[in-house]
């Protein structure tokens, strides 16, 4: 009890806590309303399908609460070694979290994908609270949002909680938090206040460059792409008013030549653009400034080859 003592003085609510999954087509915002939720970026968003790679956890503190929200690969149909255990990941996850919740866009009808993912989770979870969500309301008029709503309580069934939501303009976001807390047991803080993941620095900065290297390219890449951190060092010799260097080495691995000459571009330019855009984003992960160097390896069909799934931490 002492997270609950050191929150709250004597006669106040009890403190909640849980795990909550999102699930739903590539696309329909579960990274990105991860995100929001947790008020800073924990979770790549691509408009890529199959674009998170592991189950990154992002934490949502309030005065009585603490939501952990695990955001998994997405499920799909799986044709590589890769495609399986990442499967065996999100299944995995549906089993051990409180709460599973269900995105359909409010600007795509249900169809037969959403169906079979709600059949997997039931089969993997099926004493697991479901609540659905409607996402990207902002997209849309009231008309269509209250369409989706009812077309989503039909297929979750009459009980089941249904909450729209935009992460992009932040409306309805609070009232899904407290709904998503409502539905959490009595129990203790799982991380200190303040943390906001649980994931290592160096995976979260490999996330990044990957989703910078997956901006704009063609469909065969994403799957094929995987980024290792290889080594961060701090730069010596700096004078004090400088302030701290770290230089960042990180290898981009593909499957085949051409994609690599996909990722460099022409000259290097779209090496140098990735470098650009993912050297933003850890720089604001870390608060210090970066040199990060990138570098391009082929390495064969390694999404079939279980010792290089395991050398990329698959």
């Amino acid at each position: 009890m002492g997270d609950k003592d050191r929150r709250h003085g004597e006669g106040a609510a009890e403190f909640r806590s849980g795990f909550v999954c999102f699930v739903g087509r590539p696309n329909t915002g579960k990274s990105t309303l991860t995100n929001a939720l947790v008020g800073s970026k924990v979770a790549i968003t691509s408009n890529r399908p199959q674009t998170t790679r592991h189950t990154i956890r992002g934490i949502v503190n309030t005065a009585g609460a603490q939501l952990v929200l695990v955001d998994t690969p997405g499920l799909h149909r799986p044709r590589t070694l890769l495609g399986k255990r990442l499967n065996d990941l999100v299944h995995e996850t549906y089993a051990e979290v409180d709460v599973i919740g269900m995105c359909v866009p409010a600007d795509e009808k249900i169809g037969p994908g959403d169906r079979w993912i709600l059949e997997q989770v039931r089969a993997s979870a099926p004493r697991t609270r479901i609540i659905g969500i409607v996402t990207k309301i902002d997209k849309v008029g009231r008309d269509r949002v209250a369409a989706q709503l009812v077309a989503l309580s039909d297929l979750l069934g009459g009980d089941a909680d249904v909450v729209p939501v935009s992460a992009s303009s932040g409306e309805q976001l609070e009232v899904l938090r407290d709904v998503l807390i409502g539905a959490m047991e009595p129990g203790p803080a799982f991380y200190p206040d303040g943390e906001l993941t649980d994931e290592p620095e160096t995976t979260l900065m490999a996330e990044l460059i990957r989703e910078a290297a997956l901006e704009g390219v063609r469909d065969e890449l994403p799957h094929s792409l995987a980024v290792a951190i290889e080594e961060i060092i701090p730069r010596e010799g700096r004078r004090p008013e400088q302030g701290e260097l770290l230089d960042v080495h990180a290898i981009l691995y593909v499957e085949r030549q051409s994609q690599k000459g996909i990722v460099i571009g022409r000259g290097g330019a779209r090496l140098r653009e990735v470098g650009t855009a993912a050297r933003a984003q850890i720089e604001a992960l870390l608060g210090t400034k970066i040199y990060l160097d990138l570098h391009v390896k082929v390495a064969k069909d390694w999404q079939r080859d279980p010792k290089q799934l395991s050398k990329l931490g698959f």
